[in-house]
């Protein structure tokens, strides 16, 4: 849909009164974006603490608290590196300037401030935490997926909320009534640009509440958590689709902007063709993975 050319009823993104830094110490500030993640974290853990009351839990107490450290490990590691991968693999060849330093190659990887974090490549790191801690402790890997995947939306939700605030990943022109002029450098300056879809909160709203609601009612109203792969099936699948569709808005980084002309997706869409098909390739197969679940926390054997 084409822009309004006036900008009339456009709400301008600094009229909002919001900013990226909640704490600005001078020397160190801190932003909205890295409580958003120890926000999703901590959510996460209490509300995986609330599930494995249920009977048949793949896990204990004792499992959570280490698989935590693990899998913030594997977030951490996978978005970075996912980013780089998948978006921009030239920050391998790349120094960056840290606390006052000069370093080499390939030390960009670690300055956030040089892009950002890949979903992606969190889920393939996270997995990988899954998958090696689940066989250092015998436990079974899928069902504990199964029990993690519950909790990602919360910290989905949070990630969306700081990129909206941090003004960054937003959509593509439009003229419907809630665009949002965001504040965009142009030639050197920092000016109000056209309204623009607010991506980032559709995907807050989609990936994050919506999800939450979606898994929160196929464990607990349903037989899912009995059937190995059927959740984490369910949050991959679902999740690819929301991300695939609201790609549809979003407006290409600058340097995919060649990239989703030539292929006719954005890089995201692409990314997320695997998880729709492996999200319903887990959900169709659930049924047959189904055995007598031996609950690691709990009383009784689950059938």
């Amino acid at each position: 849909m084409a822009a309004n050319s006036t900008y009339d009823g456009a709400i301008a993104f600094p009229d909002l009164g919001l900013s990226p830094t909640l704490i600005d110490f001078g020397f160190y500030r801190l932003e909205w974006y890295s409580i958003a993640y120890l926000a999703g974290i901590i959510i996460a853990y209490v509300y995986l603490l609330k599930l494995l009351k249920k009977p048949g839990a793949p896990m204990a107490r004792r499992h959570v608290d280490d698989l935590v450290f693990w899998g913030t490990l594997g977030v951490i590691g996978g978005g970075r590196l996912g980013y780089i991968l998948f978006y921009k693999p030239e920050l391998f060849l790349q120094g960056a300037t840290m606390f006052g330093i000069d370093l080499p190659a390939p030390f960009a990887i670690l300055n956030l401030r040089a892009g950002g974090m890949s979903f992606h490549g969190g889920v393939i790191g996270v997995s990988l935490a899954i998958i090696f801690y689940s066989w250092k402790h015998k436990l079974q890997w899928l069902r504990v997926h199964d029990y993690v995947a519950v909790t990602v939306p919360f910290g989905l939700m949070f990630g969306r909320l700081a990129n909206f605030l941090n003004q960054e990943l937003w959509g593509a022109e439009t003229s419907v009534p809630w665009a949002i002029r965001f504040q965009e450098v142009v030639g050197g300056a920092l000016v109000l640009g056209p309204p623009r879809h607010p991506t980032q909160l559709y995907e807050a709203g989609l990936e994050g509440l919506v999800l939450l609601g979606i898994l929160a009612v196929t464990f607990y109203k349903t037989q899912a958590r009995y059937l190995p792969g059927m959740l984490v099936g369910a949050f991959i699948f679902f999740y690819g689709c929301f991300r695939f569709i609201i790609e549809i808005w979003r407006e290409p980084d600058s340097h995919l902007v060649e990239f989703a002309a030539s292929t006719g997706l954005q890089m995201g869409q692409w990314l997320s063709l695997p998880m729709i098909l492996a999200g319903l390739f887990l959900m169709l197969t659930a049924k047959g993975r189904r055995q007598r679940v031996e609950p690691i926390a709990g009383s009784s054997s689950v059938a």
